[in-house]
């Protein structure tokens, strides 16, 4: 009795996979010594596909279900191994197991930037990324390209493979769309279905077939997204300069008014004056500034009248000592110039500032601190 025990366990009756992970393509039954009883079964679950080979070559494949194994269901290795329709005896043959089931979110992205042709910005370098799922449709295709005699092949081992055809696709579905940067990144559904028909046929003599694919996002280097904004920034106004210097001030002011601390009121009106100087508002500021100056001038041309005054055409104040104005309050010490705080100036200079939020260019609370700040100098 133990000797046809033996003699059974050297026979094979049932084949069969139950996969216990997620992450294995393909798997060979294991034979050891042992061979094939004839009318053997051999059960395919959903989700799976089996191939026998005998002697390197590739025989039959059974899709999903069971199967007894006898010359009928085993027709292509019959004619290698020139059975007759009487076979009985065992056989011995491997039998390979596949998952067909969709391998999901699977990631893919560019590790660095990728150049492209674009014909709205030229040569540009794009970065994305996004997933997709594949499954095996042709083991016989999968074994010969890709897994082999090998015992087990899983997911992670086809990966870079798969992500450097995606890459490389990226580049060609662009050039051959002539889609611009824009639209693709508006679009990206439509770039994903570029994508996908490219990996297709790529993948194809692999045995595998895409079955989605997705962009999850699609941008440019910090750097060019800069020029990017610019050149909307741009756009948006179209050819009319005043818009555009009205840009160019409203990105300037803000940081203006955060770095303009210590220099007092000229300090303050020369940081605005140098948002608006390409704009008519500068030039208002410098007619002011000028009137000002030549009615501080008048009557003192080479500075008469200051005793030990040196000349003064430009109508500046004198010096301590000299006939000029006094010092204001907190001046700096002699030899330092000082700066006198006209009530006036300051109040010029808020009306400014009310006019460009007045505008848009300022803020209602960047106007209510440059405001407080200048009224402070009064004090």
């Amino acid at each position: 009795m133990a000797l046809m025990d033996f003699i059974k366990e050297q026979f094979i009756d049932i084949i069969q996979w139950t996969e216990t992970d997620n992450v294995t393509l393909a798997w060979r039954f294991p034979m050891a010594d042992m061979e094939i009883q004839n009318g053997a079964s051999l059960t395919v679950r959903e989700s799976q596909l089996a191939l026998f080979v005998d002697e390197g070559r590739v025989a039959d494949q059974f899709a999903p279900g069971m199967h007894r194994l006898t010359t009928n269901t085993l027709p292509i290795l019959t004619y290698l191994k020139n059975w007759d329709k009487l076979f009985q005896s065992p056989f011995k043959s491997d039998v390979y197991f596949f998952s067909t089931r969709q391998q999901l979110d699977r990631k893919w992205g560019t590790p660095q930037p990728i150049t492209i042709r674009d014909k709205d910005f030229g040569a540009v370098r794009v970065r994305a990324f996004g997933n997709y799922a594949y499954r095996i449709q042709d083991p016989k295709k999968f074994h010969t390209e890709v897994s082999g005699t090998r015992e087990i092949y899983r997911v992670d081992e086809l990966d870079g493979q798969l992500r450097g055809i995606i890459l490389q696709g990226i580049a060609d579905a662009v050039a051959r769309s002539g889609v611009p940067f824009l639209d693709l990144a508006a679009n990206q559904v439509d770039f994903a279905r570029l994508l996908q028909a490219e990996m297709l046929k790529a993948v194809e003599p692999l045995g595998l077939v895409i079955e989605s694919f997705t962009v999850q996002s699609i941008s440019l280097p910090d750097e060019l997204q800069k020029v990017l904004d610019q050149k909307i920034g741009m756009g948006m106004i179209g050819n009319d300069m005043g818009r555009f210097l009205q840009y160019q001030t409203g990105q300037a002011i803000p940081e203006m008014a955060k770095n303009s601390g210590g220099g007092g009121v000229a300090g303050d009106a020369m940081g605005l004056g140098a948002g608006v100087a390409i704009g008519q508002q500068m030039a208002q500021a410098l007619t002011q500034g000028l009137n000002q100056g030549n009615q501080g001038g008048q009557g003192n041309p080479a500075g008469q009248g200051n005793p030990g005054g040196q000349g003064n055409p430009s109508g500046q104040p004198g010096q301590p000592g000299q006939g000029g104005q006094p010092l204001a309050p907190g001046a700096a010490a002699a030899g330092q110039p000082a700066e006198t705080v006209r009530p006036d100036e300051v109040m010029a200079t808020i009306e400014r500032l009310h006019e460009l939020q007045t505008k848009g260019v300022l803020t209602a609370d960047e106007f209510n601190a440059k405001k407080a700040e200048l009224l402070k100098k009064l004090v």
